[in-house]
């Protein structure tokens, strides 16, 4: 059995402060945080937690910076592929190697120790071949949703130049609480089916369709929440505050969190009107602990909306367009689900990847696992 250490060297990220701003990306343990003219490697890298939510792994192909919550491998190209490397690392449970007590940590000494299966390096091409056509849509979907929430901005910002009239947001939407239950009882939450959201299930995509926590009918009942419908627009309003999403499926919603409701406008116009104030609403959050954002600051906003006529016309292409967003989603969880199926079965071999059918496999297979999402 290889180590991870036989096959690169784990390196420490740095600071960036200093740096100035360039096309280059700054990874941390969330992701890309911003974008500088320096590089700290040019080479394929898997970027591993030194300190957070250990399991969070990066692979990136291109020049790169990472700060020092994240370690970054200098690959031996010659033992191992490195996006095959990242689907090992993907398979194992980092959080387990946790040596920190107040923040969840690794180290170089434990990472180094971690056994690999690496077959011959024809294999491990073939491997990535297959894992890869699922990330290559996947990539290819969230580029597309990327140039169709473009488009609404720019939509949006058009219907406004023919006229919109201020409006107290209270006038315009329903402001709507959540909470959580008072006690862990196993009840509320045990083989619960109704998905609960929090401030951490936001990601960059338009769409909530999954979430962490998932709460019982008895759950609900027993907080200050209701199951809000499909498309209600959600506002992260502690912890990263200001973050907005639209419900994909029906959900209930924690304290931390507000919902709106359009009282007479499409929630197409309710995600604008929302992703407009948070710049306003964010300078405005403050708090004893932490930033927040409250009721009162929601209740004194202040929002511009189109005339009914342009409301109408940038709607009917809105709708259409925030609907393929969706279905490119809940594509994308399909094809994530299918390839984290056949990631352990291809390393372990139970699947031989010399008779696998990359058309078969995300045509024919993806039909047959959409019933269980």
């Amino acid at each position: 059995m290889t180590r991870l250490g036989d096959v690169c060297a784990i390196r420490y990220g740095k600071d960036h402060k200093k740096l100035s701003d360039g096309s280059i990306p700054v990874y941390g343990s969330g992701g890309i945080m911003r974008y500088v003219d320096t590089a700290i490697c040019e080479k394929p890298s898997v970027l591993i937690p030194r300190k957070g939510t250990l399991g969070n792994l990066f692979y990136t192909d291109e020049p790169f910076w990472t700060v020092d919550t994240l370690f970054w491998t200098d690959i031996d190209q010659t033992k191992i592929v490195p996006k095959y490397l990242y689907y090992q690392l993907k398979q194992k449970d980092l959080a387990s190697y946790n040596v920190g007590t107040a923040v969840p940590s690794l180290t170089v000494e434990v990472l180094n120790e971690i056994d690999l299966d690496v077959p011959s390096i024809d294999k491990q091409k073939r491997i990535v071949e297959v894992l890869n056509s699922f990330d290559s849509k996947i990539a290819l979907n969230n580029q597309l949703n990327d140039y169709l929430a473009n488009l609404l901005d720019a939509a949006f910002a058009n219907s406004a130049k023919s006229g919109s009239k201020e409006f107290g947001l209270p006038e315009v939407v329903d402001i709507l609480s959540g909470g959580t239950p008072k006690t862990k009882n196993a009840e509320y939450w045990e083989d619960g089916r109704i998905p609960f959201f929090t401030p951490g299930d936001v990601t960059n995509s338009v769409y909530t369709l999954t979430t962490e926590k998932h709460i019982t009918d008895v759950g609900l009942d027993n907080c200050n929440s209701e199951l809000y419908p499909v498309d209600t627009v959600f506002l992260t309003a502690r912890g990263t505050v200001g973050k907005v999403a639209i419900a994909g499926r029906p959900m209930a919603m924690n304290q931390s969190c507000f919902a709106f409701r359009g009282k007479s406008i499409p929630q197409s116009v309710v995600f604008q009107i929302i992703k407009n104030a948070v710049k306003t609403l964010r300078a405005k959050a403050n708090g004893a602990t932490f930033a927040a954002i409250n009721t009162r600051d929601l209740k004194i906003e202040t929002v511009a909306v189109p005339c009914n006529k342009e409301i109408a016309h940038y709607d009917e292409s809105a709708s259409k367009w925030l609907d393929l967003i969706r279905t490119n989603e809940e594509e994308n969880l399909q094809l994530s689900a299918l390839r984290d199926i056949l990631l352990p079965k291809l390393m372990s071999g139970e699947i031989d990847v010399s008779k696998v059918d990359l058309t078969q496999l995300t045509n024919n297979h993806l039909a047959g696992y959409s019933d269980e999402f």
